[in-house]
């Protein structure tokens, strides 16, 4: 990896080292909405000139497009770029059919087809993208263990779970950072998954923090959404949802104001805010495939939110209406909740 410009850099957990904002490639493969490979390519190589090094992907973002288009920039950066993508979820092709599969023959086989689609010879950081409830994660994170001793990735991460799952598996071996959604509408990770990161030492890896696009603005209605758009999956981008979540918002952009910045700004700042009250590393992973929109996430890193902006920042996560995914039990609040009725506590 070479020098991070002008950005300053982090050790999430286990010597990793990245800068502390990310950049988040989904967007790039139409998730969003329809997008152009050659502006998405212009956006890339913006970031990394910008001192951006931390790029994420995962085999499943546009059906393996995503890692293909990367590979165009790696041709030439790779020994520029933290590089980090994902394996473990699934295209299921009938209703009810498992969206997870971790089983350790797939999750290598996954790697060895994200290697060719990027072009390269190793990763720096893959994860396990989500939790496979028919397999022991103590033997998925065996595989990854095994993929790191074969040298060809550095680190494992684990995406969407629970305090006890990133217990178990760090005694697999050990776990650099866990990438979850995070923002000021989504803050169940904080009750018992960050306390076990900050004692095991294992980084965040923030997703979504800006609310996938409702904090700044950009969708008030399914009407503006593409029909491919992947928003429409969510349960806060219900019409009715949205209407509900509007006075909400309307504080954020109010905080805003006060500060001086824009809504993107401040969500990120949020994070940062937070993730140092909880004693974790963080980098988030803002996506965008605009460099302007780029440009004004990163400039989130010069914010300090004052003791009176995040107190009515943090009044909402609890008023919010919607999950942040329709499966629940795919992402890590649903199991916590779960074993929380049952009678366990995370431990």
């Amino acid at each position: 990896m070479g020098q991070q410009g002008s950005v300053n850099s982090i050790e999430l957990g286990q010597g990793l080292k990245v800068t502390e904002q990310g950049f988040g490639c989904m967007s790039l493969s139409s998730a969003y909405g329809a997008a152009d490979d050659a502006e998405s390519l212009r956006t890339v190589n913006h970031v990394i000139d910008s001192g951006v090094t931390f790029l994420d992907t995962a085999n499943i973002y546009g059906a393996g497009h995503n890692e293909s288009l990367l590979a165009e920039v790696l041709k030439t950066r790779r020994n520029e770029v933290t590089l980090a993508t994902k394996a473990g979820i699934v295209r299921p092709k009938n209703p009810g059919d498992p969206r997870a599969n971790g089983s350790p023959a797939f999750i290598k086989e996954c790697l060895d087809e994200s290697l060719k689609r990027l072009g390269v010879e190793h990763i720096d950081l893959y994860y396990y993208h989500r939790v496979d409830s028919r397999v022991p994660i103590e033997d998925t994170v065996g595989a990854y263990k095994e993929l790191v001793d074969a040298g060809k990735i550095s680190h494992i991460g684990l995406s969407e779970v629970t305090a006890d799952e990133l217990r178990r598996a760090h005694k697999v071996h050990p776990i650099t950072a866990i990438q979850m959604e995070y923002s000021i509408f989504s803050r169940d990770i904080e009750r018992w998954l960050l306390p076990a990161a900050s004692e095991l030492g294992v980084g965040l890896v923030s997703y979504a923090s800006l609310g996938r696009g409702y904090f700044t603005g950009e969708v008030d209605s399914l009407d503006q959404l593409d029909a491919t758009d992947v928003r429409r999956n969510f349960p806060r981008f219900e019409d009715a949802r949205m209407k509900n979540n509007r006075p909400l918002r309307a504080i954020i952009e109010e905080t805003a104001r006060r500060e001086g910045i824009t809504t993107a700004q401040l969500s990120l700042a949020w994070v940062y805010e937070q993730a140092r009250a909880q004693n974790v590393e963080v980098s988030p992973i803002p996506g965008t495939r605009y460099s302007a929109h780029f440009d004004d996430n990163l400039r989130s890193l010069d914010v300090r939110l004052s003791a009176d902006s995040m107190a009515a920042l943090n009044a909402l996560a609890d008023q919010v209406d919607g999950e942040r995914q329709a499966d629940i039990m795919s992402v890590s609040k649903g199991r916590e909740e779960e074993q929380m009725a049952q009678g366990g506590i995370a431990s």
